[in-house]
């Protein structure tokens, strides 16, 4: 088993007006979920080396703080590309800690197929974790019985999400942001911590869904990882008369360095 972490008292102090009130129950959500957006970049935006390449960011640090903001949250929210790359555990490693985060996975098309080998499995038979719960727009009629299951014998399952766009884009579907929400909601999530990845961090930074985000919690690694990675970068924004401006910024914002890393945190000005 992995080891735990500890993170100082005080280090968690200076975060915690970035995080949702400890001990918020589903009801005390006024119509949707506390909403999270953090992740680790590197000096030129980027996640990872190449798209599918996991690539390590955070030192030890900065680690320990992710899975403390993990112990704080009542889900983690990853697109199904980092699952594929990365087989992540999806689980919070901070000593102690007494409830853990379910894993929600956004898998619009099932290109996953859950594994007994799979490490957020692995985890929740060792009482170490949940297994995820599985958002996506495949009916359930069409979903494979082995892998509805496996789910469920680890205490995980499938929800079915409407897709908001289907057929367009060589037929990929897309889930509206306030239909996921809707989604975790119902199932007494009242907090979420979306970690990634690029797709997931770039569609939250456009314009439309800031009244979304909550709070925002960048880890910056004092590395360049070059051309050619998963950039976070959102889409173009055009002015009134069709100029580009600003796509995001962050307002409130503070800076904290956590051994050789600096974290960042603030809330997406409207």
């Amino acid at each position: 088993m992995a080891e735990q972490l500890a993170f100082p008292a005080a280090s968690a102090a200076v975060l915690e007006r970035r995080l949702p009130p400890p001990g918020q129950a589903p009801d005390d959500a006024s119509r949707r979920p506390f909403v999270t957006l953090t992740f680790a970049t590197s000096l030129d935006s980027t996640l990872s080396l190449a798209p599918g390449v996991r690539t390590r960011l955070s030192g030890p640090e900065s680690k320990a703080m992710t899975h403390y903001l993990r112990s704080r949250h009542a889900a983690i929210l990853v697109g199904v590309s980092t699952v594929l790359a990365d087989d992540p555990a999806l689980n919070c490693r901070i000593a102690g800690t007494a409830c853990q985060p379910r894993p929600v996975i956004l898998d619009p098309h099932l290109r996953w197929t859950p594994s007994c080998t799979d490490k957020v499995f692995e985890v929740s038979r060792a009482g170490a974790g949940l297994a995820p719960f599985v958002l996506t727009g495949v009916p359930a009629q069409e979903l494979p019985r082995d892998s509805v299951e496996l789910l469920h014998q680890h205490g995980g399952k499938f929800i079915h999400v409407r897709p908001s766009v289907s057929g367009a884009g060589g037929g990929r579907m897309r889930f509206d942001w306030r239909d996921v929400l809707d989604a975790l909601l119902v199932q007494g999530l009242s907090s979420v911590m979306v970690e990634g990845g690029g797709q997931v961090i770039n569609s939250l930074l456009d314009p439309a869904h800031h009244e979304l985000v909550d709070s925002v919690i960048v880890t910056v690694a004092p590395t360049w990882l070059g051309q050619g990675g998963t950039v976070v970068s959102p889409d173009r924004v055009l002015g009134s008369e069709g100029s580009p401006v600003p796509a995001a910024r962050l307002a409130d914002v503070s800076w904290h360095p956590f051994g050789e890393d600096v974290v960042l945190c603030g809330r997406l000005r409207a």
